[in-house]
Parts: structure tokens; C-alpha cells; sequence
């Protein structure tokens, strides 16, 4: 099979339940942006410091996967073949591992400037891109449904991702910056 099928050389392509759209379409757009972050936690994940986490974060990218294909069918169609979905636990690990890496954090009495170690700034451009998918995804569900849960999971992903950027920085022995800004 050839990974190139042509059909989208006119700027469409076709959702799950057959109905074409433009490659511009939100719905497009939201599961590219999830795509796109993605392969970001792959970059998070492939950072020595994070060798225990491996596992949380092939999980979180399995996720990631059942919120484009989610993003990815029309909602107006029924699908033949059952979809992943997103699961109300599948928020409370997320919630979970961020209790969890409070505990061991200093306490937060300021904003944080993004950086102090490239693993650390790898972190927080997924953060970032989960926020915008976030946004992207809020905005379709503004014209088409969304599972509530989807939302939610972003939302509850990127204060994940958070967390995650601070402990990163704790176990690298890295500077958190705080933001001090002019007055």
C-alpha cells in the first residue's frame, strides 16, 4: 500500500464517516494540533530525565491518539467500528501524578519564564501546544460537537505538563526562573 493516495492534492480530506472537508477545516486543524503535540511528548519523553516516566508518557500519547480520532469523525455520521474514547480516569492519573509531584516541589509564588535546561524548554513547547489545541479544540465545539471529556482531558494535560516542566527542572538541578516583571 502506498502512503500517498492523491485524494487530498485538491485541499480535502475526508473524516471518519466518509464526509470530505477542507484541510482548513477546525476540526482539521484541532486533531493536526494534537498531532502536533504529540510528537512533542515523544521529544519530552525521550529526555533522560524522564526514563521513570516513559510509560505515563507512551500512555499520554496513546491518549493523544483517541483525542484525534475522536476530532477526526463527523459528528453527524455513526461510525461502523467502535472509537477509543476518552475515560473520566484517564483525567484522575493525570490529576493524580500532578498531586503527587507537589508534594515534592517548591511552592509556586510567582509566573515561571519558560527554559533553564533544553529537556525542561522541550516541556514546555508541549505545554504550549496543548493550550493551543485546547483553544482549537474549545472553537469547534463552538460550531460542532466535542465529548466534554476531550476538553477536559486537554486542559487537564497541559497544568499536567506544567508540573511536569518544574519537576523536570527540580531533578536537573536547572534555575527556575521566576518572572519579576517592570513597574
Amino acid at each position: 500500500m502506498k502512503i500517498y493516495t492523491k485524494t487530498g492534492d485538491k485541499g480535502q480530506t475526508s473524516l471518519i464517516g466518509g464526509r470530505r472537508v477542507s484541510k482548513a477545516h477546525h476540526r482539521i486543524d484541532a486533531y493536526g494540533t494534537v498531532d502536533e503535540l504529540n510528537s512533542y511528548i515523544g521529544l519530552v519523553r525521550d529526555q533522560p530525565v524522564n526514563e521513570n516516566r516513559r510509560e505515563r508518557l507512551k500512555e499520554i500519547q496513546d491518549r493523544l491518539f483517541t483525542v484525534g480520532a475522536e476530532l477526526a469523525t463527523d459528528p453527524e455520521k455513526t461510525v461502523k467500528k467502535p472509537l477509543p474514547a476518552i475515560l473520566d480516569s484517564d483525567i484522575t492519573v493525570l490529576e493524580k501524578d500532578m498531586d503527587e509531584m507537589d508534594t515534592e516541589l517548591p511552592e509556586l509564588r510567582a509566573f515561571v519564564l519558560p527554559g533553564g535546561h533544553q529537556s525542561v524548554s522541550f516541556c514546555h513547547l508541549a505545554r504550549t501546544v496543548c493550550r493551543r489545541a485546547e483553544r482549537l479544540v474549545i472553537a469547534l465545539n463552538e460550531e460542532e460537537p466535542v465529548d466534554p471529556l476531550v476538553m477536559q482531558y486537554l486542559n487537564r494535560l497541559s497544568d499536567y505538563l506544567f508540573m511536569l516542566s518544574r519537576k523536570m527542572t527540580q531533578e536537573l538541578g536547572a534555575e527556575e526562573v521566576a518572572w519579576k516583571p517592570r513597574v
